[in-house]
């Protein structure tokens, strides 16, 4: 009997082919009442995230990407963005975005305008120029100067976690008895665990959201493609790079954890130093998800689970979009104290201290040396 893990990746495998071949739907009708570009430049971030620029920018960039109207009753190409737009941003039912003052259009030109926009923001071109890990060493050191200018910590090219984006729960296959349970998180609600990679400016280099959310962060760590890169860059004498993770992630020389009890000085300060950098991956989270609120908790994504990832990585798009180019995040209205998915692991979870061989021996060495480097040369 296959374990949950295993399922989890099952359904992650058939997640991926079912993006692949989801198609969208013919599109409809709009009234367009008021123009969305006479707001003011704060108005206009409030309701879509994006100056009046940089939406224009997307315009452009997704125009190849959807359908132009053919009669005169289609939506444009500019109303299909700015629709999904406010929808990313407020997470709001598509009746009440439908029926904006912006836009007047019917709930399933709503749906169908998502539907669309995410597909244009999911296709290569698109989401392989906003999202994307560094591909040279050139790259990389770029990335690692900017955390070493930033922290200190010498090394570093990424922050790693996981972050759950709630769901409805699935309707059941009745061929699997375990397609609806495997979504469910160990807070008890239906979820897709999504790891994220940022850099030291909150950029997101990675993203992977085919996981369900029962399955754990190291299991979607150890089947996503990165860490055959970083193995790779590594075993090919490129010993300077690594990403830094909490205690939920086994210690290698290319994934840095934190000391279980540390007692010196040195270990002490490292895991400070490591706990302060590793702390923008959820920064970065807080800032996806309180952009795009239709990724939050209480707002739950009411499609189903493919769908859902297609949302997430739209949504990662624009946020390298705003952080590239410098949107301030819109002060909003509403509770402060909104829970942001990460679910903390316990700091004697796994740090490493499982299966690992040489290369845990070797993880350990490379943090050892780190902590060194950084206590001869801590900041006062």
């Amino acid at each position: 009997m296959a374990n949950d893990d295993e399922m989890a990746y099952l359904f992650a495998i058939q997640n991926q082919q079912n993006q692949i071949n989801f198609q969208p739907n013919p599109r409809t009708v709009n009234n367009n009442i008021i123009n969305s570009f006479e707001l003011t430049d704060s108005a206009f971030i409030k309701n879509y995230r994006l100056t009046k620029n940089l939406a224009n920018s997307l315009i452009q960039e997704l125009s190849p990407f959807l359908k132009s109207p053919k009669r005169s009753s289609d939506l444009d190409v500019s109303t299909k963005v700015l629709v999904a737009l406010n929808f990313f941003a407020t997470g709001s039912y598509q009746t009440p975005v439908g029926n904006s003052r912006f836009t007047s259009v019917s709930q399933s030109s709503v749906s169908r305008c998502i539907e669309e926009v995410t597909s244009a923001l999911n296709t290569d071109d698109v989401f392989g120029k906003w999202v994307k890990f560094p591909s040279s060493l050139r790259e990389l050191r770029k990335v690692r100067n900017e955390f070493y200018e930033t922290t200190g910590i010498q090394g570093c090219i990424g922050c790693i976690d996981c972050t759950h984006v709630a769901i409805v729960p699935p309707i059941k296959d009745p061929l699997n008895a375990h397609s609806e349970y495997i979504y469910v998180n160990r807070k008890g609600y239906h979820s897709i665990n999504v790891q994220l990679i940022c850099d030291s400016k909150l950029r997101i280099l990675n993203v992977n959201a085919l996981f369900p959310g029962s399955t754990n962060d190291s299991y979607i760590w150890n089947n996503c493609d990165i860490l055959p890169i970083l193995e790779q860059i590594y075993r090919n004498g490129q010993q300077g790079y690594f990403l830094l993770g909490d205690s939920g992630y086994a210690l290698r020389p290319w994934l840095l954890t934190p000391i279980n009890d540390p007692v010196t000085d040195v270990e002490q300060y490292y895991n400070k130093i490591q706990m302060t950098t590793r702390s923008a991956v959820e920064r970065c989270n807080g800032v996806l998800k309180m952009r795009f609120r239709c990724l939050l908790k209480h707002r739950f994504l009411h499609y189903h689970p493919e769908k859902c990832t297609k949302i997430i990585n739209a949504c990662t798009v624009l946020h390298n979009m705003c952080i590239i180019h410098n949107v301030e995040l819109p002060v909003e209205e509403g509770p402060t104290n909104i829970e942001m998915g990460i679910i903390q692991h316990s700091n004697h979870q796994n740090n490493g201290q499982h299966f690992g061989g040489n290369d845990l021996l070797l993880g350990r060495q490379t943090r050892s040396v780190v902590a060194n480097y950084l206590y001869r040369n801590r900041r006062h």
